[in-house]
């Protein structure tokens, strides 16, 4: 069993869905937290109901921002002690017809979704393997980043920190550092109202889909029961995490298809 106790965790997107189901099973366990969204009023919210159970700093961040990732990474180790567990959790969940695709967009939702990830390793990892005491760091992905789905947009940077946080294992293991992907299926939050309110109408599913992705995501697991897997996954040492079983059928007909497209 891992010892929670007295260890300090850095959350991205902290203040509510997957992040707050995370950071509850977590504070349960005495692990001191340092919350970072960027909704303010997310993370006021999340500070008030945490900090009756541990140590909780908050800071207001755009995971695009390097320098602000510096900033919070120094604030919250001198607060709280050095960071050992890390969650690049923040993410969006846009939308876009093949026809309306732009440069811009791509931008937008890879910078969130995989740089977003990127600054946090390439922030926290020197520290870590400067220290010498391990660590351990879960990058959130998606079921959408192991069976390719036809919201092109979201899949390619699910994928994309699949396959960053596969590559990221063994050699991160050499320095004590575990890694694992978090692969939700549909967790109950709020993130398409979260991508609204950044994206405003950019990038954002619309009318009869928009119906749809919001009464799957309601159908699926509450951010507690993510965040309880999260700490079972990581006491397995668990490459890939995920939140119920619904994605293993498909995933069993992708690796069949592919083991059945290599010649013999």
């Amino acid at each position: 069993m891992r010892e929670w106790n007295g260890s300090v965790a850095f959350i991205t997107g902290g203040g509510q869905g997957i992040g707050l189901g995370i950071a509850r099973a977590l504070a349960k366990r005495g692990v001191r937290l340092a919350l970072a969204d960027i909704d303010e009023a997310a993370l006021a919210r999340s500070k008030e109901e945490l900090s009756s159970v541990t140590d909780v700093e908050v800071f207001r961040l755009d995971v695009r921002d390097r320098e602000g990732f510096a900033t919070a990474a120094d604030e919250a180790e001198a607060r709280l002690g050095p960071v050992d567990l890390l969650f690049n959790n923040a993410g969006i969940a846009p939308a876009s017809a093949l026809p309306d695709l732009t440069y811009e967009k791509w931008d937008l939702v890879l910078d969130i979704n995989v740089v977003g990830v990127v600054n946090g390793l390439q922030t926290f990892l020197p520290r870590m393997i400067e220290r010498g005491k391990g660590g351990y760091i879960v990058n959130t992905a998606s079921g959408a980043g192991l069976v390719g789905h036809a919201n092109v947009l979201y899949t390619t940077s699910k994928y994309a920190v699949v396959g960053l946080s596969e590559a990221l294992r063994q050699p991160a293991e050499k320095h004590g550092i575990d890694v694992s992907v978090l692969c939700p299926a549909y967790v109950a939050t709020g993130i398409l109202e979260h991508t609204d309110g950044l994206l405003g109408s950019q990038t954002v599913h619309k009318g009869q889909t928009r119906k749809q992705a919001e009464g799957n995501l309601q159908s699926g697991v509450t951010i507690d029961s993510a965040g309880e897997s999260v700490i079972a996954g990581m006491e397995a040492k668990a490459m890939w995490i995920h939140t119920d079983g619904s994605m293993k059928p498909y995933v069993r007909m992708r690796m069949e298809a592919l083991l059945d497209s290599i010649p013999s």
